[in-house]
């Protein structure tokens, strides 16, 4: 998995999940400083309601029922 990955899924379904959420978090120290530009504009988009919590029905990481 990769931050760009995460972000633009985000962005284009509007959800992250949770483990996207605890990926982030885990490999945070990791990150460049695109990287963390990015895992940063996430949280704003979190913060504004634009992105929401939640589960993508289709796609490669849909949640299992």
């Amino acid at each position: 998995m990769f931050v760009g990955e995460v972000f633009l899924e985000s962005v284009s379904t509007g959800v992250i999940t949770a483990e996207e959420i605890a990926w982030i978090t885990a490999k945070q120290s990791q990150f460049d400083r695109q990287e963390e530009a990015m895992a940063l504009k996430l949280g704003r988009l979190l913060d504004e309601g634009v992105i929401q919590i939640g589960c993508r029905m289709l796609g490669d990481h849909a949640c299992s029922a």
